[in-house]
Parts: structure tokens; sequence; C-alpha cells
């Protein structure tokens, strides 16, 4: 097999390596197998990268069962409740830049020759397959499960219920001991978040771009079924790197089109949208992943209500089919001839796939409603975009008109909500809070849990450039909004007082201030101050393209 980790025997390149190769235990005959990187994101830091390491050894041992060698590399691994601690959440949205670069680092410079990446929490799956369509060698896509969940007074209690909780400790509605004790349950195994959250929904989208195999996808961790994932992937990506079958003939426009599909069909995390346009701009397909979900929004149906969009378990998902279950009765949405990590089309893929449950998961004709949740709003206070995300039942107005008031920190406005100072009525504007001005995307969703936790949803509407969480949104929230803030956007120069109007049906949010208020106030708009960032967050402050380019990193002169 000509491969490109294989080297002319007598090179210094050649015997350097075959010196530290052998001094691992390969021998002179696994040199010249396809050498494939097992893409580890384990972390002691986090429940849901706990189990990853007993998952690389499996796959090595199945690699080596199919002809190759597995080389087991590491990435950063970072967590949405435990790595958002510093630097005012930095760190999360970040560093799925950082593990597409560490990929890089380790897989292009040892130019081996195929990947298995193990898809954990939020940022590991995007970043994987960011990395995927960057280098273009094989690689397979391996969801490893979400993590089991409890009950706490007889009801489903998951990380997320835990999360929203909180926002109910910090005005009396719920006390500190409660909250412990919720804690206590909603967690009891590893995993990522069960519910469609930003990772299943990621997992998800890796199965219907036809990155990961069919039907492997959302999966109880360390259940038989992601086993036998792993083994499949493993004899699988060998002999991808045999045939020559590479991401960016997998990733194309239509494979895009499919998972945008699917992502709409479940009401899946709004955070997929910046993913998925980062994905498309590593594999250079020119895909405008924003006017995807615009125009498919009307025209696909809500198929299933998983929490905490509605009451369906994870679990039952599972059961009924997944997302292979999904796509099948998206069949006559999909584009069939997408191609896929198997080496066979979507169509054929589909074509022996079964729903267990159509209650679960409907088909068309029985669709739960038409109208979208996951909308792109546009107007003059969101030019390049903001996304609302809207519960699978709300029978609320969405459309509200008030006067703003204005915060530069997350921490101040929570301070207001605490001291009663948010009344209903008001838009709630949190700003600062981009992938530059954060730097690195700020957490809105503590302010959005508060108000709730206030008995102020519905009351009030909120307009961030921050990001908010992919399982849980309560009421009117325009989040991510661009151009932010930060970037001289129109939501810099809101003030206190201005009335702000969102019509959410009309997929619009506009500030009602004159134009030569807004010249005005714009010629006045100081310069900001330097964030003191120093290290990773400064690279990416940097670098970080606005978030309708999917927030990757170029030099402003690459810049699409």
């Amino acid at each position: 097999m000509n491969l490109r980790s294989n080297y002319e025997p007598g090179t210094s390149r050649w015997a350097t390596r075959r010196a530290q190769w052998l001094a691992l235990g390969l021998s002179d005959e696994d040199m010249l197998k396809p050498k494939i990187a097992i893409v580890n994101t384990s972390s002691q830091l986090a429940i849901c990268f706990s189990h990853l390491d007993e998952i690389a050894r499996r796959a090595r041992r199945a690699i080596e069962l199919a002809g190759g060698v597995g080389f087991e590399v590491r990435t950063a691994a970072p967590s949405d409740f435990i790595t958002s601690a510093g630097h005012r959440g930095g760190y999360i949205l970040s560093a799925r830049d950082l593990i597409t670069s560490d990929i890089e680092v380790q897989v292009e410079g040892a130019q081996l020759d195929g990947m298995i990446c193990l898809a954990s929490c939020d940022k590991t799956a995007p970043g994987q397959l960011m990395a995927a369509a960057r280098l273009n060698i094989p690689t397979i896509i391996v969801a490893c499960g979400y993590q089991p969940s409890g009950t706490y007074k007889g009801r489903h209690c998951d990380i997320e219920d835990v999360f929203l909780a909180a926002g109910h400790v910090a005005n009396g509605r719920l006390s500190a001991d409660e909250l412990a004790e919720m804690s206590e349950n909603a967690v009891l195994g590893p995993g990522v978040c069960a519910g469609i959250g930003t990772a299943n929904t990621m997992h998800l989208a890796c199965e219907a771009l036809g990155m990961a195999l069919p039907g492997s996808t959302p999966v109880r961790a360390n259940s038989e079924p992601m086993w036998r994932a792993v083994d499949q992937a493993a004899v699988r990506i060998v002999e991808m790197v045999a045939e020559g079958l590479k991401p960016r003939d997998i990733m194309t426009p239509a494979a895009f089109r499919n998972a945008v599909t699917a992502i709409l069909s479940v009401s899946g995390s709004i955070n997929s949208v910046k993913h998925l346009q980062a994905i498309a701009a590593e594999a250079e397909c020119g895909v405008d992943v924003y006017g995807l979900f615009e125009r498919l929004a009307d025209q696909v149906p809500l198929l299933t209500a998983i929490r905490p969009n509605g009451e369906t378990p994870i679990e039952e998902f599972e059961d009924a089919g997944g997302t292979r279950a999904v796509m099948k009765q998206l069949e006559g949405l999909l584009d069939g001839g997408a191609l896929t990590v198997t080496g066979e089309t979507v169509a054929r893929n589909l074509a022996d796939a079964k729903v267990a449950d159509t209650d679960t998961i409907r088909p068309p004709e029985r669709a739960l409603g038409r109208r979208p949740t996951i909308v792109l709003i546009r107007g003059s206070l969101a030019p390049a975009g903001g996304i609302v995300k809207l519960a699978v039942a709300d029978d609320r107005r969405l459309d509200f008109t008030g006067p703003a008031v204005v915060y530069e920190s997350p921490m101040q406005a929570l301070d207001a909500v605490r001291a009663g100072e948010v009344k209903g009525g008001e838009v709630v504007v949190l700003r600062g809070q981009g992938v530059t001005g954060s730097p690195g995307m700020g957490m809105a969703s503590q302010l959005v849990f508060a108000l709730d936790g206030a008995g102020l949803t519905g009351d009030v509407a909120v307009v961030t450039d921050g990001q908010l969480s992919g399982l849980v949104n309560k009421g009117i929230v325009v989040g991510e909004v661009s151009p932010e803030a930060a970037a001289g956007g129109p939501l810099a120069l809101v003030e206190n007082g201005d009335i702000i109007r969102i019509d959410v049906p009309g997929r619009t949010a506009d500030l009602d201030v004159p134009a030569g208020e807004l010249d005005r106030r714009k010629a006045a708009l100081r310069a900001r101050p330097p964030s003191g960032e120093v290290g990773w967050l400064s690279v990416y402050q940097r670098l970080v393209r606005p978030l309708p380019e999917g927030a990757v990193l170029r030099p402003a002169e690459q810049a699409t």
C-alpha cells in the first residue's frame, strides 16, 4: 500500500522513525501498515471524558486486528461546566479551535494515514470535524456516548436541570440544600449531557454529514452498541485508507444541507450553527450554513421532542432508532446521493433502516409541528444575524417591544437581577460577550436562568452577543448577535431607554433610534481598551473571525 507515513529505507527520516517505533514495541512489518491516529480528548477534570482512555485502548486493539497500527494522541478537553470558570468562560469556544490545531500538529506532523476521533463533550466533535476537513485524510468520528441521569423528588434530573435550578437559588425559590441534592442525583456515570444539547446534536450532525457510521448516534456511554461502533470504525478506517476516501469527498454542500435538515427536525442546539459553519470553512466547500438554517427552517417538520425540548428522554430517542431513524423519516428532504464514510451513499445506507417507534420519531405527515424552533433573525440591531431558540410547545406571543437596560458584563447583569432592578417590559442587553470582546465568547445563560428564577420569563426579553446553553433557553432571547459590540456593531450603540423591537415570526430585531443619533453615537464611540489577555486567548482574540464565518482562526488577509 502506498502510504504517506512510509519513508524510503536508508534515509534519515526512515531510520529515526524506525528507532523510535522499535522502542515502542513495533516491528518492521508494523511499520509498513496503515498508521491510524486515535484522537482522544481524555481528561479527569470532567465526567464527559472520564471513560475515553478505555475506548482508546479498545480502538487500538481493533485497529491492529484490522491490519493497521493505532497511535493514541491527546488534545485539549474543554467542559462547559468545568473549564468555563476562568477568564469569563473564554476557554470554552476557543478550545474548539485549539483541538483542531492539536490534531494538526500531531497527525499532520507525523504524516499519519487516517484518524478515528473519539467525540465527547460539546467542542470535541466540531473541533475534530474541522481537523478532518483541514487535513483531509481518511477519518471516522466515533460518538462516545451520553451519561445516565437520575431523579429528584420523583422527576427526571440531569445536569441542565441543575444549571437552570441554580438561577432559582439566588432569588429564594430553591434552597441551596435542595440544589445540592439535585446535583448529587443528576449525573450517574460517564458521558456527555443527556438530552439534545450541543454534544448530542453534534454527534447527530456527524452521522448526518456522513462522517460517523450509520446508526452510531446517539448512544449510551459504555453500552454494547457503543463498543460495537468502536470495533466497526476500526475496521472501516483501515479500509478507507486503502480506498483513499477522504473527508472532503464526504463533507460536500449536499452533506451540510442534510445535517442542517436533521438538526432542525430534532430542534437541536443553536450552537450547531456556528460549529457547522466552521467545519464548512475548513472544508473550503463554500457553504453558507447560516443561510441554510434560514432557508430550510420553514421546510423541515419537527419530528421529535427530546428533553429538554419536550418530555422524550434521549434513551427513548436512541431506542426508536436515533439519527438513522430521523434520516429515514426525512428521506424525501435529504440528498440521497451524498457520500458517507461507509463508501456508500445516504440513500443506500437508509435502504434497510427502520423506525422502531413512530410516536417518538414521527413521520412528516404526523409531525409535532412545522414552526421552526431555531430561528435566524436580522434587523438594524443584528445586521449579520442573531439566533433565537424556541420551545417545541410555546403558545406565548413571540414579539416584544420595550426599553433597553444595558449591562457590560454577566456579573453586572446578575447583580441587577438579584437587586430587583430589572423590571417587566424591559429588554435586557448584555454586550461585550462576543468572540473578540470576551474573548472566546461569554456565556449568557446564567443571566437567562436568573431572570427565570426571578419570575421574569416572558415579561422581559434578552439581547446579547454572547452564547447560550445548547439545551435550555427561557422566553425571548436573541443570542449571538452579529456584528458583536466589540467589533462596533449596533449593539455597542444601545443606551438605556432605547426602544428595541423583536419580532420572532418576522425574524427581525431592530433598534428604534433615529439614524442621525446613531451616527452621532458611532462617531463618539471610543476604541475598546486592550483586554490584557496573554497566552492562548490573546492569540484567539487577534485571529478569530466573526460568527457568520464560523469564528474560525484566520489572519485578516485570509478572511473569506
